[in-house]
């Protein structure tokens, strides 16, 4: 019987957990056993008495449950925090699987320690998007959560309604919002401001996301379309230079006008493109909010930081970088859900840790197994750093 531990995160503001009492009861029907750590739910609003219930066996000492576990579900990355004596990835057994969002491209060191180990970890961001790994589409389930809180803090910060208000006093214009990027994030934005009543616009470089704009309600910016911006795996890839150029001239008139700018541009593996300029800021109207979801890979916006408030003309600038965990109930529920769909490929009708490295799926998440590193953009990274070391 395979055994699988669910750890608390230790992460600084992350409050989600990796299992909840839900996919206990669905791990133990097939035939493993459960052990969770005892808080690990508790931020997310679980109790230890609903983990116990479900069947699973709380433990207090962490680090004995990370040497004996046969898998680990995880949240965020392994890492050294405070309390700990030792990095979490080295207390993993050699053989056992790790899954989890692991920003490779983040932490080569864990990289590292996790093919040095022998461990099999497999990294939900770089799960294929094939129709079959629907359930498993982390990346989606969060996004999502993202899209429509940046929407609420946009309207929080805001010094004015987001509707139309027709009122004995006169009528209230309701706000323009500008959303850039229409990935799962943009779209769940796109829908929150339209339900709130904002008139909503929509930049994108793929030509493809119009439709899905305007079904939401909302209005498509037109943009040059001298090249397609169409990536794999329907995501947005890495436009030139003079295309972004042409982009933010047109955009900028939009941001002129604007009350909100919600910004979710993002390019696999890469560093989130530059969107929003300084000086397009500072043609802004004072009072109006932009939100930055792309901050945590350096931002769509020039004068953003990470978990920080920026105030430039007046211009308020906010860069959440964990915005899922503003909302660590549902987020996990979502989040929970995707792990338990991909573990139930890595385990046999017998209960036991048996990933097919055949499996479209896990080949394609996989990014350590039997001392390697098989993720090959992360593997190129970790050589081009021993080279410039």
């Amino acid at each position: 019987m395979a055994k699988v531990f669910i750890p608390r995160e230790r992460r600084p503001g992350e409050t989600r957990v990796a299992a909840t009492p839900e996919t206990v009861k669905r791990m133990l029907k097939q035939g493993l056993e459960v052990v969770v750590e005892r808080g690990a739910g508790a931020a997310s609003l679980f109790s230890d008495g609903e983990y116990e219930a479900a069947g699973a066996q709380l433990v207090v000492d962490p680090a004995a449950a990370w040497e004996s576990a046969d898998v680990v579900l995880k949240v965020t990355p392994p890492g050294h925090f405070e309390g700990l004596t030792r990095h979490e990835a080295e207390g993993l057994k050699p053989g056992a699987v790790l899954i989890g969002f692991l920003a490779p491209y983040r932490n080569l060191d864990m990289v590292r320690t996790l093919a040095a180990g022998h461990v099999t970890s497999l990294a939900l961001e770089l799960v294929p998007r094939v129709t079959r790994a629907q359930p498993m589409d982390a990346l989606s389930s969060q996004a999502s959560i993202g899209g429509y809180k940046a929407v609420l803090l946009a309207a929080w910060r805001l010094p004015k309604y987001l509707p139309l208000l027709m009122t004995a006093a006169g009528t209230i214009k309701p706000a323009r919002v500008v959303v850039m990027g229409a990935g799962v994030a943009g779209l769940q934005a796109i829908a929150t401001a339209k339900r709130l009543g904002a008139v909503v616009e929509v930049s994108d470089v793929r030509a493809a996301v119009k439709e899905q704009v305007e079904s939401l309600g909302g209005k498509f910016i037109e943009l040059p379309q001298a090249e397609s911006g169409e990536g794999q795996g329907g995501y947005a890839r890495e436009m030139g230079e003079d295309f972004l150029r042409r982009q933010r001239e047109i955009v900028q008139r939009h941001l002129a006008a604007a009350d909100a700018v919600i910004t979710t541009a993002l390019v696999p593996g890469r560093p989130a493109p530059r969107l929003v300029t300084a000086e397009m800021i500072r043609a802004m109207r004072p009072g109006s909010v932009i939100v930055d979801l792309a901050v945590e890979q350096g931002g769509n916006c020039a004068l953003s930081k990470a978990d920080s408030e920026v105030v430039e003309n007046g211009v308020v600038i906010l860069g959440p970088s964990n915005l899922p965990a503003a909302m660590p109930h549902d987020a996990s529920l979502l989040y929970a859900r995707n792990v338990h769909s991909l573990l139930q490929l890595i385990i046999d009708k017998e209960g036991k840790v048996a990933p097919s490295l055949d499996d479209e799926i896990i080949a394609g998440a996989l990014l350590t197994h039997g001392g390697d590193v098989l993720h090959k953009a992360t593997a190129e990274q970790l050589q081009l750093q021993e080279v410039t070391a």
